[in-house]
């Protein structure tokens, strides 16, 4: 029986050099279901690094600026290292929002026998978007950032999917997994709707982030909801089921396609990959409400 284990960051991960807060840890949990399904799921609950807004790293390991605003705009070559996130409306901030739900989704996703790579299991961690995600990249089989969004609409569900932008899609990482991070995202969506949570639109908005930007597994931004959205146990647990479900379906596809299709993965439709949301996010991700520029 593999024994959980504490992981630290490795400067010479590819593009470790663009890391600048790594001094934390995350955990690596091993499923000990009767039928573990020996793939590793990155939970990475979002915000909940001391004095990351006062840091920034290199939105693009190419130096290209960022295609897409937020609270860092279009043009731009570097974000916030970790932003503070928003306060929901009763006042709890957001990294404990976010906490709470990682921590539902990390037993729901052992259960159903997926490991789970643990980014933060407490208030703090000195890991920044860029160490978490390479901490994904070597570690896990996918990556899920979960966030809230910082209106107060209760919008809905959606996730962070690639810009339809052909400089962006070009860069590497990205020209080589953008694919896989919008049909993880699909896949998600999908799952959270069978378990009947609200979901904005057709459940995508298009982001440029430092997180997909430097992810060379399935990876995507996850907004659970927004300031005014349920939070309590009933809701966290539906949720974190309909999680669960999505990355079920995302599995089973993609055993299925490596099975059709012995040279690889085959493309998502670009109908599937471009943006149809029906609301603008209010860019609630790993690097909003930070400072003010």
């Amino acid at each position: 029986m593999k024994e959980d284990t504490e992981i630290s960051f490795d400067p010479s991960w590819q593009y470790g050099e663009f890391s600048k807060i790594n001094s934390g840890t995350a955990k690596l949990y091993y499923s000990h279901a009767l039928e573990p399904k020996d793939i590793t799921v990155c939970i990475n609950a979002g915000h909940g690094t001391q004095g990351g807004s006062s840091v920034k790293t290199q939105c693009h390991p190419d130096g290209t600026p960022k295609v897409t605003g937020g609270s860092t705009a279009a043009g731009e070559t570097h974000a916030y290292a970790v932003s503070t996130g928003m306060d929901f409306a009763d006042g709890t901030p957001e990294r404990e929002g976010t906490l709470a739900l990682a921590l539902v989704v990390k037993e729901k996703l052992l259960d159903a026998g997926y490991n789970v790579l643990m980014i933060r299991e407490t208030d703090d961690v000195q890991l920044d978007n860029i160490a978490r995600t390479l901490m994904a990249n070597a570690y896990a089989d996918c990556h899920i950032a979960l966030h809230y969004d910082s209106t107060s609409s209760d919008k809905g569900a959606y996730f962070m999917s690639v810009p339809n932008v052909s400089s962006y899609r070009a860069m590497e990482p990205v020209a080589s997994h953008w694919e896989e991070h919008n049909r993880l995202g699909f896949s998600v969506i999908e799952g959270l709707r069978s378990a009947d949570i609200k979901v904005m639109g057709d459940g995508s908005a298009e982001t440029d982030l430092t997180q997909t930007s430097y992810s060379t597994v399935p990876s995507i931004d996850l907004e659970v909801g927004d300031k005014v959205s349920d939070r309590s146990p009933e809701t966290l647990n539906a949720l974190a089921d309909g999680i669960a479900a999505g990355l079920d379906i995302f599995f089973e596809q993609d055993s299925s396609e490596n099975a059709n299709d012995p040279a690889g993965k085959a493309p998502a439709s670009e109908e599937e990959s471009s943006d149809h949301s029906e609301e603008t996010p209010a860019f609630s991700d790993g690097e909003k409400t930070g400072p003010a520029e």
